[in-house]
């Protein structure tokens, strides 16, 4: 689970700015959110790349704080894409997602605490 929300979320990520999974990224942004976002709807999505390939890091160097950021990221994309209509597939597969990211960090303080438990005996 570790490794696939560190490379899930650097990979589309980058593709923000790389486009070969779609070629236009600003169609999955909901004008609400466009309006309030300073830039222009490119940006935006440039800066939600920025965002998941930062969330994608932090899994892999602190799980336990990194897979609340995964899900929270994944809140606000099934927000956004319930507000641009015609994308609950998606929405609901991101719900999927956002319930492994906070599973994630769920495991990752169970080992950690086991450890700490470990190491005082």
């Amino acid at each position: 689970m570790r490794i696939a929300f560190t490379v899930a979320p650097i990979l589309f990520g980058l593709d923000k700015f790389a486009h070969v999974l779609t070629d236009n990224w600003t169609r999955y942004l909901a004008t609400q959110f466009n309006d309030i976002i300073p830039g222009t709807a490119a940006q935006a999505m440039h800066m939600v790349g920025i965002v998941g390939i930062i969330a994608g890091l932090v899994v892999l160097v602190a799980p336990r704080f990194g897979g609340l950021l995964v899900a929270a990221w994944l809140g606000g994309i099934i927000a956004n894409l319930l507000l641009v209509g015609g994308y609950g597939d998606i929405a609901l597969r991101d719900f999927g997602l956002l319930l492994g990211a906070l599973t994630l960090s769920r495991l990752a303080t169970a080992y950690s605490a086991g450890a700490s438990a470990r190491r005082l005996s």
